[in-house]
């Protein structure tokens, strides 16, 4: 679990915009094959992901999907406090949804497991069609269930559990403009750090003018987060996109994003996709770069995802979808590549790894690039 990132980390779970699908209709039968590759920061995560998705009679659809990560980590955290290090995390999803009238219902399972990190969570989303099929209303929970743990102490074992609230809705507000609200509320409580990591504080003792002690964070966090997303269909086969959302949580972190985007269909069988997209958060209040003393605080964290910065991402994507005909059992397939920039930069977070070419607290602030890479091939059957 020590790679995990709850801002930037940008892997398989990244794709193109989307806007939530309507109750009416049961999803296709298909299978995809993915392979994801996210590199940046001294982070490289890679692997492949498998997903099946099959009917049982007219009203209910099952699906299975099989995911991994290979991870390798020396990112700055790790190579100023610690040794990079190698791990693999296997994450199994199972669940299937059922259609009544213009009601879906769907109910899925995950359990993903790692070296130090034991990941279970039950999801339960249902939306209904209104109002002539122009209106779609869905509301959403998710129950996790995470134990934390330690390669460097078997002993060590610690509970973190979440609980997701969502609601949403879709509406159609002209034959070519689609518009879609959505609110989650998130409560985590338990152990909400990583064993891991420490915080630097100011040691005159210390040949480098600082030592470290083990982050200490509160237990309990509650956010939301708000979204609106809007799709207009343009005459000549293309579309344009934007989103705007906003977050707020307990531990005083505040952010949003924007991002826009065009699609444009060419000779019927091509898809182009570019978007721009642009993020920025405030620090959480017990967050700092250098304390003052090992009790300077109560809480205390280093982490940089909970420091102040912001990111921009440059994406670009194409489909190709092969003529139908002529493959057994297969009604047609695409294959569809993406790619992503993105540049990060942090506001209070320090470069550590030139120790003593700088007075203690005036390193340069830390930025870097990441590389996301998604090849994936669809199928429908």
């Amino acid at each position: 679990m020590r790679y995990r990132s709850p801002w930037t980390l940008v892997i398989a779970g990244t794709v193109s915009f989307c806007l939530p699908l309507f109750a009416g209709v049961l999803p296709e039968d298909r299978a995809d094959a993915l392979y994801h590759s996210y590199e940046g920061g001294g982070l490289t995560v890679n692997g492949p992901s498998l997903l099946a998705r099959t009917h049982i009679g007219q009203s209910v659809s099952v699906f299975g999907n099989y995911y991994v990560d290979s991870i390798t980590s020396a990112t700055i955290d790790v190579v100023t406090q610690a040794s990079p290090y190698h791990e693999e995390r296997t994450e199994y999803t199972v669940g299937g949804d059922y259609l009544h009238g213009k009601s879906l219902m769907s109910l899925a399972y995950t359990n993903s497991e790692e070296s130090d990190y034991l990941a279970n969570a039950v999801s339960f989303d249902i939306s209904q069609d209104m109002f002539g099929d122009l209106t779609t209303v869905s509301l959403g929970y998710m129950r996790n269930w995470n134990v934390v743990g330690m390669s460097t102490d078997s002993n060590f074992e610690q509970d973190a559990d979440s609980q997701r609230y969502r609601v949403g809705i879709t509406q159609v507000l002209t034959k070519d403009l689609i518009a879609a609200l959505s609110v989650e509320a998130v409560t985590d409580e338990g152990y909400l750090n990583n064993p891991y990591r420490s915080v630097r504080y100011v040691d005159p003792s210390s040949s480098i003018g600082y030592s470290w002690i083990g982050e200490v964070y509160p237990n309990t966090r509650t956010s939301n987060a708000t979204a609106l997303r809007a799709r207009y269909f343009l005459p000549w086969r293309g579309a344009v996109h934007g989103e705007y959302r906003m977050y707020q949580d307990s531990w005083g972190i505040d952010a949003s994003n924007w991002e826009l985007g065009y699609t444009q269909i060419w000779k019927d069988r091509w898809t182009f996709d570019v978007k721009y997209r642009y993020y920025e958060q405030t620090s959480a209040d017990f967050y700092s770069d250098l304390f003052s003393s090992p009790d300077a605080q109560n809480f205390m964290g280093r982490d940089k995802e909970l420091s102040t910065f912001n990111d921009r991402t440059i994406g670009l994507g194409v489909s190709y979808e092969f003529p139908e005909g002529g493959w057994g059992f297969i009604e047609r397939g695409s294959l569809n590549f993406s790619y992503e920039r993105i540049a990060f930069d942090y506001k209070n977070f320090r470069d550590l790894r030139d120790r003593g070419a700088y007075p203690v607290g005036d390193e340069p602030l830390y930025n870097f690039t990441a590389d996301v890479v998604q090849l994936y091939l669809s199928l429908w059957y």
